[in-house]
């Protein structure tokens, strides 16, 4: 069974929350990232993360993804490739 090369978290957060509590659980998203990383054996600076928010009525659904490996490379290219994507 191949190793996975990308992991996914994502939090709920109401639309109407203050920006400095919206700051901290992105902050702690990233942090659990990389333990969660270290955790499975994977170098947190090897790998690229891309952010993403998602609105569902009064809510949004922020999702952090890190991408490592073959998906690592497989993502930079299809960003290469377009670039409005960004």
């Amino acid at each position: 069974m191949p190793r996975p090369t990308q992991a996914q978290m994502s939090r709920t957060l109401r639309k109407s929350q203050p920006d400095v509590a919206k700051d901290m659980t992105k902050r702690q998203m990233e942090y659990y990232m990389g333990a969660k990383l270290i955790e499975v054996g994977v170098n947190p600076n090897s790998a690229i993360y891309r952010w993403s928010v998602e609105t569902k009525g009064n809510n949004e659904v922020w999702t952090y993804s890190a991408y490592w490996g073959d998906s690592k490379e497989q993502l930079l290219k299809q960003e290469q490739e377009s670039p409005n994507n960004s």
